[in-house]
């Protein structure tokens, strides 16, 4: 199988500095404002920027109560450049068996006046990418960038 059979990637070009993207990325009360489309509400439970350090998210529609979202793990962290994280690990390298198996890595890249943000994400399988890819991978991840770039816009 190639690569390609397993991973899927978007790109936006965002009107901020890297330092900006960095900064909505790195504090829990900003990620929390654009990490989920809208009009979920997302609750940032861990975001521990290390390698090793856990990455947990919680969402909730509506008044109902706040269900699992994302539980993870960072392999690798570079400040204002790249952010790489699993969901088969969670906090301190603890195998896991997430619902989605994935890796993903964001990068930030100066460009032009803003920023390059991508996302790469790789799958344990052909069948888990489409899985993603049928649950709306371009329109959930497009929509959460857009978020991104309108909340850091919005920083000034």
């Amino acid at each position: 199988m190639t690569p390609q059979n397993n991973e899927l990637s978007i790109s936006r070009l965002i009107n901020a500095a890297p330092g900006k993207v960095w900064k909505a990325w790195s504090k829990p009360e900003h990620l929390a404002k654009w990490w989920i489309p809208d009009p979920i509400e997302c609750k940032v439970v861990k975001l521990d920027l290390r390698p090793g350090g856990g990455f947990e998210t919680r969402m909730r529609e509506g008044n109902g109560d706040f269900k699992p979202h994302v539980e993870a793990c960072f392999l690798d962290i570079v400040p204002e450049r790249r952010l790489v994280w699993t969901t088969v690990l969670a906090e301190a390298w603890r195998p896991i068996e997430p619902w989605l198996a994935l890796t993903a890595t964001i990068t930030l890249s100066a460009e032009a006046d803003g920023t390059r943000y991508s996302a790469h994400v790789m799958h344990k399988n052909a069948s888990d990418k489409r899985k993603h890819e049928e649950m709306g991978f371009q329109e959930g991840w497009g929509t959460t960038i857009d978020q991104l770039a309108a909340f850091v816009e919005r920083q000034g």
